[in-house]
């Protein structure tokens, strides 16, 4: 590795574009239902209905972008999916000011920022790969995570504080202009990229819509990474959404207690992200991946003993960060071993199709957590959302992988 870990103005260019866009995420974090609450009158249906139908639509959309972006220039993409969510945002302060804002107009924005987010995560880790030698890319991975939980940290209270001020639309349109920034700063990107593979055939046929699920079922160190990470994403969002209600709901406590107590581990999560490289340099990157897996999978259950009072805040805040801290650790890993494993020419259709999945999964779980948590309350669901996560490192590989085939990965 180079001294002092430098990774190039081009990446730097990239490190920023994500940074802004995060933070605008962040800001805007519950910004739709809050409209659709606030300005709309709507129902805990609509509410419900927003979150899901948009992210499983968004989904169902992205599938088919996967293979068209895989033989496309991948920072064109990126601009371009930038430029998409700039639009489909901004949509909503104008129809707000124009007092013309329905439903489905936020249905439909969320169903393309959806679809855009999946693609745009696809396109950027093959373009992050042509960025950067294989040597890097953990401490780029890392440098991301990082990134990912400061602008948890700091966007969420920064954000509230503007809905408070101007209105749950103010940070939508600051989420909007995030995306307008990103776009310039890959845009600010140098250097010709390589060309992507010619297209196998001249035409998209259904049988490409399924080359990323081929390509991870059929490698024995992605297969079992990619039903722990579906499981585990699901599982632990279903959590999160009961753990709202039983916080706010029998435990009493206040919508800024509920804050603090997912704002302040995210620090955790800073930590895990720096460690991750010296770790993977000294215990090897299988080591690291199964051991914070296992790890990460211990913490949820807790959850289910939390009472009122500062002590029931304190225990959430010391599961959180535990839990965080191991994520933290874990992601960039994973993510790094993902591009490693995956061939230059098949990185956009694998990624679409892993994220596709998790996002699915995570919609599907929810659901029927809800369910379980309307039958058996709160506290039990959580329970057994936790007895389940202790089985996820089951399916953690079991060996370390094989070198990757990919001539790419071993360029220095």
């Amino acid at each position: 590795m180079r001294s002092g870990h430098r990774l190039g103005r081009d990446f730097g260019w990239l490190w920023a574009a994500y940074g802004t866009s995060a933070l605008g995420t962040w800001l805007a974090f519950g910004a739709f239902p809050l409209i659709a609450v606030q300005v709309l009158h709507a129902g805990p249906a609509e509410v419900a209905a927003l979150s899901a139908a948009g992210a499983a639509v968004g989904a169902a959309v992205a599938v088919p972008l996967g293979p068209w972006v895989e033989f496309r220039h991948k920072r064109p993409v990126l601009i371009g999916m930038d430029l998409a969510r700039f639009a489909a945002l901004l949509t909503i302060p104008a129809a707000y000011a124009l007092g013309v804002l329905t439903f489905a107009q936020l249905l439909l924005v969320s169903v393309v920022s959806a679809a855009a987010d999946i693609t745009f995560r696809a396109a950027s880790g093959a373009y992050l790969k042509t960025l950067l030698p294989a040597g890097d890319l953990l401490v780029a991975n890392a440098r991301f995570e990082s990134t990912s939980w400061t602008t948890t940290i700091v966007g969420p209270p920064l954000g509230g504080a503007a809905i408070g001020l101007l209105g749950p639309v103010a940070t939508v349109l600051a989420d909007a202009v995030s995306y307008l920034l990103s776009a310039l700063g890959i845009r600010a990107i140098g250097g010709r990229e390589p060309s992507p593979e010619p297209r196998p055939a001249a035409r998209l046929r259904a049988g490409d819509l399924l080359d990323g699920w081929r390509h991870i079922l059929a490698d024995a160190t992605l297969r079992p990474l990619f039903f722990n990470t579906a499981l585990f994403n699901g599982l632990v969002m279903a959590i999160d959404a009961l753990l709202a209600v039983l916080m706010l709901g029998e435990l009493g406590f206040a919508p800024w207690q509920y804050g603090l107590a997912f704002a302040v581990p995210a620090i955790g999560g800073l930590f895990g992200a720096r460690l991750a490289r010296p770790l993977v340099a000294r215990f090897g990157q299988h080591r690291v991946l199964v051991a914070s897996g296992v790890l990460r999978a211990l913490w949820p259950a807790g959850l289910a003993f939390v009472g009122p009072g500062t002590g029931g805040l304190v225990l959430v805040m010391a599961v959180e960060l535990g839990l965080i801290f191991c994520c933290g650790v874990f992601n960039p890993v994973q993510a790094t071993c993902r591009l490693e494993r995956t061939p230059s020419g098949r990185v956009t259709r694998t990624l679409s199709a892993w994220t596709v999945t998790t996002r699915a999964s995570t919609a599907l779980l929810t659901a029927v957590w809800g369910v379980l948590g309307g039958l058996l309350g709160p506290r039990p669901a959580i329970a057994l959302a936790g007895v389940l996560l202790l089985a996820t490192p089951l399916l953690l590989p079991r060996r370390a992988a094989a070198p990757s085939l990919d001539p790419a990965s071993h360029l220095a």
